[in-house]
């Protein structure tokens, strides 16, 4: 049976761009339309959608008004559809942390129609989403004692890493390992997902820029746009920016990541979060062969289990963690004694 979907936008292009593409796809069937929230409302009761598709922007209740109480009231799996400005990368990353399962951006011009290429397949992950309410975890307090052992943290996340991310930095302390982490995201929303974890948490997150200088009590977070984020093992190690075709069909790439790490790999923790698709898993491998630790978010807490789920299938991970306790993982396998390499093997 198709997937039920309910657009909301107050424009008529867009939903008629929506309505579209998601005709074209044997998989989707649109059941409805509404131009605000008040008529989502009636048109969800009447319906009964399977996923929706809910502007930001919108006259009488915008799109977070609207989400916060459909997440409070009756939880269902939304698609959010922001502009790719700054203000639409924050409002994106607040839709998000309120529980939407992801947020497309829409350009403007001739790009706008294009903004629309993988909503299908979207639609379809987001059907099949687990819904976790924003800010439910109990997340243990950062230790006060915390000393760095010397390994990096490598993080990748995709669809509801806004919401893994944040509860996982919540427990890190400020002088935190050093760690890298690659988030599938449009750049304008990367740049607004730094900003918001800078304010939020203890350790200084900013966008990675190349050369940068790996340091304890820092969160890099990869710009995306033309780069992928990479490790140099450089002394110290540095962050470099490589500008190359998307892997995995991602800009940034977990893999390049991963993969950049492995002259480094018995000094490195990689994570995997949830998300869909597959990238990061090889190269979690890779790693995993060569040494480093290796953990992946557990199938019960990640939104969508495709990520985790692949770097467990084929032995990457050694162990499946849930979100809340991620970081007290991480804290353990990266606080102590330094760690002394010889002959590639930490020791």
């Amino acid at each position: 049976m198709p997937v039920r979907v309910l657009i909301v936008d107050d424009s008529p292009t867009i939903r008629r761009l929506i309505r579209a593409r998601i005709g074209a796809d044997p998989r989707l069937t649109v059941v409805g339309e509404a131009s605000d929230a008040f008529e989502a409302r009636e048109k969800i009761k009447a319906l009964n959608p399977d996923v929706l598709t809910l502007d930001v922007e919108m006259p009488r209740m915008d799109g977070l008004a609207f989400l916060e109480k459909l997440m409070r009231l009756r939880p269902m799996p939304v698609v959010m559809v922001s502009t790719l400005t700054e203000r639409g990368g924050a409002a994106a990353l607040e839709a998000l942390s309120l529980g939407a399962v992801e947020c497309i951006g829409k350009g403007g011009g001739s790009a706008l129609a294009a903004s629309f290429e993988h909503l299908p397949d979207i639609l379809i992950m987001a059907a099949k989403a687990r819904l976790h309410g924003a800010g439910a975890r109990a997340i243990a307090a950062p230790p006060a004692d915390y000393s760095w052992n010397g390994r990096l943290v490598l993080i990748g996340a995709s669809t509801g890493g806004v919401d893994a991310l944040e509860t996982l930095l919540a427990g890190y302390p400020a002088h935190c390992p050093p760690t890298l982490i690659t988030q599938h995201m449009p750049p304008s929303f990367l740049a607004s997902f730094a900003a918001r974890l800078a304010q939020k948490f203890a350790p200084r997150v900013l966008l990675a820029e190349d050369g940068m200088p790996i340091e304890p009590g820092h969160v890099y977070l990869a710009p995306g746009g033309a780069y992928h984020l990479a490790l140099a093992a450089a002394t110290p190690p540095r962050c470099r920016l490589i500008s190359a075709e998307p892997v995995n069909g991602h800009r940034p790439s977990v893999d390049v990541l991963f993969d950049s790490a492995l002259p480094l790999a018995p000094m490195c923790l990689s994570v995997l979060l949830t998300g869909m698709g597959r990238d990061g898993a090889a190269a979690m491998l890779r790693l995993r062969q060569n040494g480093a630790r290796c953990l992946a978010q557990d199938e019960a807490s990640s939104v969508v289990f495709g990520m985790p789920r692949a770097a467990l299938h084929i032995g990457a991970a050694e162990a499946a963690v849930p979100i809340a306790d991620m970081a007290r993982q991480i804290l353990a396998l990266t606080r102590g004694e330094a760690l002394a390499v010889q002959r590639g093997m930490a020791v």
